[in-house]
């Protein structure tokens, strides 16, 4: 039934904003759509909450009686969809997270990422379930995430790789929850070295954040493969579906955009599938062509996206961040390198050179943005 109202809330990162989360939660409150300050009409029109920061909202629409937040994504159109996540979908992911973790109550956790991104938002319902007040950043610096004096953080790689720049002791948290696009070449051994315990972790709005810990799925949640190569995921951590348009189920599975193999019950995600370039005829996962170019001694970051072709349809391009500027390797030496650990058809036909890949605000490589340029 559709009669809860749906509160959009600007608030900044900080304790408002957790009660918001925590009453959304628990049932004592409306549902909640968190937005950053500043967000765009785009959210609002395409979601239409009951309300912005406590006006209502003409031809706003409530929600089902279980959910308890929307989570407003973009897609690859770039409108904005809205993932309703219900009570039982959070508590049971974090539930699992904080099992898998061993976390006790009275832990604190440091919130450093955005609450109206997933990985932010679960922050917070963990420190709701272990019943402690959560250390919250308004946005990310070394200097702050160090002194927190929180037990437990979430961060992206990007975030991960500055404090490893500084050679911070990272020791300082028990765990490092450590998601939201894979980590560079290099970067998790680093980490280790200056004292971090990491969790890599994988998942998405849809799943209420990261389900599977180290390759391997958090309790009480299944995957399998598809056909398709697509990676299929069941379980209570499933969203309800999406706020307005159908959502991708098979008999109870989501099916993901993103192509994974499995080994021995460890997933190894290979790309998203609207990511792999069709060259030739030939069809190239650019994840995978991004993760061995990573391994090059000269790129300090790369990004492989299809641009395109009058002859072959779409060509591979390497989009590189070089690790000396100076010396910045050549297409030649890219192609050489992936021909010895690739199909020849997979080979870079194209290298971009950049001083720093473009983020969005979660993290992610923006590879609409790195299309757009080809």
């Amino acid at each position: 039934m559709v009669s809860k109202p749906l509160h959009a809330l600007t608030l900044p990162p900080g304790p408002r904003l957790f009660a918001a989360i925590r009453d959304a939660l628990t049932g004592d409150g409306p549902a909640v759509l968190p937005l950053p300050p500043g967000d765009g009409d785009a959210t609002l029109t395409a979601l239409r909450p009951t309300h912005l920061d406590g006006v209502r909202q003409a031809g706003g629409e409530g929600v089902p009686d279980d959910v308890a937040v929307v989570i407003a994504t973009s897609g690859s159109t770039g409108v904005p969809k809205g993932v309703m996540l219900t009570g039982r979908a959070l508590r049971s992911s974090a539930e699992a997270s904080l099992r898998h973790l061993k976390a006790a109550k009275g832990e604190r956790w440091l919130c450093c990422l955005p609450p109206s991104h997933v990985s932010g938002l679960q922050v917070l319902v963990r420190s709701v379930l272990t019943d402690s007040e959560p250390v919250i950043h308004d946005g990310f610096s070394p200097e702050m995430v160090l002194s927190a004096g929180a037990e437990h953080v979430s961060l992206v790689p990007t975030q991960l790789h500055r404090l490893v720049e500084r050679g911070a002791d990272l020791s300082v948290f028990r765990s490092i929850l450590l998601g939201g696009a894979a980590p560079r070449p290099g970067l998790l051994q680093e980490a280790r070295a200056l004292g971090a315990r990491i969790v890599t972790t994988y998942g998405m709005s849809e799943t209420s954040g990261g389900c599977v810990y180290d390759g391997r799925p958090l309790y009480n949640v299944d995957l399998k493969i598809g056909p398709d190569g697509r990676v299929r995921i069941a379980g209570p951590v499933l969203f309800s579906g999406y706020r307005f348009g159908a959502a991708p189920f098979e008999d109870g599975w989501f099916v993901t955009s993103d192509l994974g193999e499995l080994n021995g019950g460890r997933l190894r995600v290979l790309g998203r599938a609207d990511d792999v370039i069709n060259t030739g005829g030939e069809k190239v996962v650019a994840g995978v062509v991004a993760a061995v170019l990573g391994e090059h001694p000269e790129i300090a970051d790369v990004a492989v996206v299809g641009g395109p072709d009058p002859e072959w349809g779409e060509r591979v391009v390497a989009v590189v961040v070089p690790a000396d500027p100076a010396r910045p390797p050549t297409l030649d030496q890219l192609r050489a390198y992936a021909k010895d650990r690739l199909p020849a058809y997979a080979a870079p036909r194209e290298l971009r050179l950049l001083p720093r890949l473009p983020l969005l605000p979660n993290g992610k490589t923006d590879l609409a943005l790195l299309r757009a340029g080809t």
